[in-house]
């Protein structure tokens, strides 16, 4: 493993042991990386807002003996960055998706969304990955889910099939207004999956804020430059996003909840069984659904 995917790597896998003033840095880092850890720790710790001594307890624990030798690393991994070739960041050569282009229209850009998701998987720590799932499969906890501008589709799409899969799951459906209201019920422990972005919504940041101050589990589905909410979440689930277009591609995080869906029904499979039964019911008796009929077509 290369240097540069160690020194970053060490940090996001870490969020969880870091107290939350190591945290808030860590995520002032990681979002304005790598560029926020080359100046004075002075600075940082200004544009961070804690304290010199915080910085140094953070790179402490990431195995550093003191600010000078992390950046000594950093610089190191920084002149790495710079002289490995272009494609080895993206996961696509130009070469590479000009072929593909030429072979089929869709192929280049469906390249690129492969390559996200195999940067997406060495990124999201997999005690994190795990974490978030188990919460969000424990029944003893409430479950709210809040999407953005771009996100909103994905939140509900993880509702409405985590409604399938267990009870108590709440869409916050305006985010702009409703999660104040979701605030008032929002109980110790209870769990909230928030989505965002770049770029990043304040109504998004506030309500991780608040949930945790309320006692909340907040588990934070972003992009690897992290959102804000990260410095109050329990479980980060950063993921690549860059695309060759005018806006990001929310394919890898449809993929993440997926994954999460499927490890979460993994573990409750007597109860999701029953409830898919008792839906079932449901939709027969009401007659949602027309059922196709025998031999229809030949």
């Amino acid at each position: 493993m290369e240097q540069a995917t160690t020194i970053e790597m060490r940090m996001r896998s870490g969020l969880g042991d870091l107290t939350r003033a190591e945290r808030q840095v860590a995520t002032h880092i990681l979002s304005h990386f790598p560029m926020s850890a080359l100046g004075s720790i002075t600075t940082l710790a200004r544009a961070a807002d804690v304290s010199s001594p915080t910085i140094v307890r953070l790179v402490q624990k990431l195995g550093y003996r003191g600010w000078t030798e992390y950046q000594t690393a950093l610089r190191q991994e920084v002149q790495q960055l710079l002289v490995a070739p272009l494609g080895a960041v993206n996961g696509v050569g130009g070469a590479e998706a000009a072929a593909g282009e030429a072979a089929h229209p869709l192929q280049g850009f469906a390249a690129q969304v492969v390559a996200n998701i195999g940067a997406t998987v060495s990124l999201i720590p997999a005690a994190d990955f795990n974490g978030a799932a188990a919460l969000m499969a424990d029944l003893s906890r409430r479950v709210v889910v809040m999407g953005g501008r771009l996100t909103h589709a994905l939140a509900d799409y993880m509702g409405t099939l985590l409604r399938v899969t267990r009870p108590d799951v709440t869409l916050v459906a305006d985010h702009l207004t409703d999660w104040q209201q979701v605030l008032l019920d929002l109980a110790p422990g209870d769990v909230v999956v928030i989505f965002d972005i770049r770029r990043y919504e304040a109504n998004a940041v506030q309500f991780a804020e608040f949930a945790a101050l309320q006692g909340a589990e907040v588990v934070l589905i972003t992009d690897r430059w992290l959102s804000p909410a990260a410095s109050h979440a329990r479980h980060v689930l950063p993921c690549h996003i860059e695309m060759p277009a005018a806006w990001d591609s929310t394919a890898v995080l449809l993929m993440v909840v997926e994954a999460l869906l499927a490890r979460v029904q993994s573990q409750l499979p007597d109860q999701v069984q029953d409830r898919l039964n008792r839906l079932e019911d449901c939709f027969a008796r009401t007659r949602v659904f027309r059922a196709p009929k025998m031999g229809q077509g030949r």
